[in-house]
């Protein structure tokens, strides 16, 4: 019986070997960990990375984590997790279709944003402003999984994260299939949101973007989706290993980007929650500073105190940030220790 699941796993990678495409990459050609383990007798290094990712303690607060709108009063906003959800679902698919490792991909896109800190990307451009070496959600992602949950992941897969934002792209395809389905599920996402919340209407979105994309969510996402499978087959094909898209679907994505910025991301009301987000996270960070008796024993020691300030704030949820600041920072009512006679 246990020579029978001993050979699971590696029917899995035989079975990966005649399926993928030749520049796919397989799980049992991993470059390994960082810290060497036996392997799992059921599951691929990858599969395991999945699973390792989804049972951390970062991954479930994303739950609680902005992803445009901060604690909105309705059920169907998006939350950081289902954005990470979302990101998984488009890759997915787009690596079956071109026969890549979905278990690599998943594992990437499930783990693209662990590192977000509390607020969103405000949140981020705020933490990068008061810690004195920057911050960014990409490289917080590495750090939560190699020294905060010490996940000890595949070298692949801390690659991609290392790369989800910025010029350079990760070594293997899958992780670069992450990087454009992130972009391809907030835009499809961000302007539903952005819809139910009052700040546009589908007939707002410029025709030069509807023309190439399609005049609907549904279509522009199809659009993008399919747009990057064919001409990423017509490069393999000509034996280059590469996803691509075409020029014109590319500029209207990008265009779409830019359009959500100007009437979405940037409005006055989202720069009027700038300024309080600023004003709650950097009273946190130098709190942390001041007292750093009271971070969380589950932040490592760093030999940099401000280091492991970014880590413990840069971890909370939107709420808890909230509430942190609100019990901290916010006096309270006196309360006697006995009832007191009130004399007219």
């Amino acid at each position: 019986m246990l020579q029978r699941i001993g050979s699971i796993r590696e029917s899995q990678e035989t079975l990966e070997e005649g399926h993928l495409h030749p520049f796919a990459m397989r799980s049992g050609a991993s470059q390994g960990r960082e810290h060497p383990e036996p392997p799992c007798p059921l599951r691929t290094a990858f599969q395991r990375d999945r699973d390792r990712i989804i049972h951390c303690k970062a991954f479930r607060r994303l739950k609680h984590k902005t992803q445009v709108f901060f604690s909105p009063v309705g059920d169907h906003y998006r939350t950081r997790l289902t954005h990470t959800l979302e990101v998984a679902q488009v890759s997915r698919t787009i690596a079956r279709a071109l026969r890549l490792n979905e278990d690599l991909t998943e594992a990437i896109a499930l783990a693209h944003d662990l590192g977000h800190p509390p607020f969103g990307h405000i949140g981020e451009r705020v933490l990068n402003q008061l810690h004195p070496d920057g911050f960014h959600h990409y490289l917080q992602s590495v750090r939560i999984a190699r020294d905060i949950e010490k996940l000890n992941l595949t070298l692949e897969v801390l690659d991609a994260l290392s790369k989800d934002t910025g010029p350079d792209e990760p070594q293997c395809l899958e992780g670069q299939v992450v990087k454009l389905a992130d972009r391809m599920a907030y835009l499809h996402h961000d302007v539903e949101d952005a819809m139910r919340a009052g700040l546009m209407s589908e007939s707002d979105v410029p025709d030069e973007i509807v023309r190439v994309l399609g005049a609907d969510r549904a279509a522009r996402l199809d659009r993008l989706i399919i747009d990057l499978v064919e001409h990423t087959q017509q490069a393999f094909d000509r034996g280059e290993a590469v996803i691509t898209m075409s020029a014109d679907a590319s500029t209207a994505m990008a265009a779409l980007r830019k359009w959500m910025f100007e009437h979405v991301y940037l409005t006055p009301e989202m720069r009027n929650q700038s300024e309080k987000v600023a004003r709650i996270l950097s009273a946190l960070y130098q709190y942390f500073l001041d007292h750093p008796e009271y971070i969380s024993s589950n932040i490592p020691e760093d030999p940099f105190p401000a280091r492991r300030v970014l880590d413990y704030v840069a971890g909370m949820t939107d709420r808890y940030a909230i509430d942190l600041y609100t019990r901290r920072m916010i006096p309270t009512p006196f309360q006697p220790h006995h009832e007191e006679r009130q004399y007219l």
